[in-house]
């Protein structure tokens, strides 16, 4: 595994610096070079392209490690919970919290007073509400199971979805409508270097957290009679990784919106490599996803240069038919079932 880990950690660091060369403008790769080592180095080069590349595209690139990584921990710390193969980051209704928040900066212009960070705040302070609702309704029904949660995320996420519509509705700005749904769609155009700072405590935070409880979520996974009958105080340990990853996914949704299937496929092939004990799945699946999503942003900014499509899009049309040929080549497990 450690020879696996290491690959991967240097196929990241080459891909940060190689996607820093693509844009709406390319720049030659010896210049990326340049401007980069020599930020690292503490004597920044005097180059026309320094402020495109260290102030643009390297927070870009970096967003797009941490949001990766987040949502492949963040999916997979979510089927552990529900113990379900196609539960994903957004299950519990955060993504769809998020839009009502989102939209209702970008339509009635609240939190205006946080200025650039307006639209953060907005989806941040939408998707911890979200997640809040699920956890009461939950609770108030007869606590955290599996399927309560499933439940009361599916209902409550539809009538999120329908507020913002409404919202969007109420508007007669066209672009405001337009930049909703971009939102939607995920995009870590607005990268800065101020914004990398929440993502970075949550992932870190939340994965050394599930790192250091990997032993529990194996047990939870394999069913709450196993896990009870292994010490695992299954209650406790629902509600404590219920939070993690309400806390989680809404850091990574108000820094970049809604970027789907990241979450869903990429713990699912970590399996396929690694095997389903989560002290070894989640640090690769924490590194895959960081790749997948670091490319799939540059693919994002490129196909259509100079316009950009939203992320989400592109992490459907490719990550579907990659992950359909993963499940087709070889035998795969979730929990006791096959597929």
């Amino acid at each position: 595994m450690t020879p696996v880990i290491i690959g991967l950690v240097v196929a990241i660091a080459v891909s940060i610096v190689l996607s820093l060369a693509f844009g709406s403008e390319r720049i030659p790769l010896a210049d990326v070079w340049a401007v980069v080592r020599g930020q690292l180095s503490g004597d920044p080069v005097s180059s026309p392209f320094a402020t495109i590349i260290w102030q643009l595209r390297m927070p870009r690139a970096l967003l797009a490690v941490l949001v990766g990584a987040g949502l492949s921990i963040g999916g997979a710390g979510m089927q552990t919970l529900v113990r379900n193969p196609l539960a994903e980051p957004y299950l519990l209704g955060i993504s769809s919290g998020a839009s009502v928040g989102a939209t209702a900066v970008l339509v009635f212009g609240v939190l205006a007073r946080f200025g650039v960070y307006s639209l953060s705040a907005g989806a941040l302070l939408g998707a911890l509400g979200a997640a809040g609702a699920v956890f009461g309704v939950s609770q108030a029904q007869g606590g955290l199971t599996p399927l309560r949660m499933v439940l009361s995320g599916v209902v409550l996420s539809s009538a999120f979805s329908a507020v913002a519509s409404f919202m969007v509705f109420l508007s007669d700005d066209n672009h405001a409508a337009t930049s909703v749904m971009f939102w939607m769609l995920g995009s870590v155009a607005g990268a800065s270097w101020e914004k990398l700072l929440l993502p970075l405590l949550a992932v870190a935070v939340v994965g050394t957290a599930m790192l250091a409880v990997s032993s529990w979520l194996d047990a939870l996974a394999a069913g709450p009679e196993t896990a009870a009958a292994l010490g695992v105080r299954v209650g406790a340990m629902r509600v404590g990784l219920f939070i993690g990853l309400g806390v989680l996914i809404g850091c990574l949704v108000a820094v970049s919106g809604g970027i789907g299937f990241v979450g869903l496929i990429v713990p699912h092939a970590a399996r396929m490599t690694v095997g389903s004990l989560h002290r070894r799945m989640l640090p690769i699946a924490a590194l895959v996803g960081s790749l997948f999503l670091l490319w799939v942003d540059v693919v994002s900014r490129v196909i259509v240069n100079p316009q950009e499509i939203p992320i989400g899009v592109v992490t459907g049309v490719i990550g579907a038919p990659v992950f359909l040929v993963l499940m087709g080549r070889r035998r795969y497990a979730f929990g006791s079932r096959d597929a």
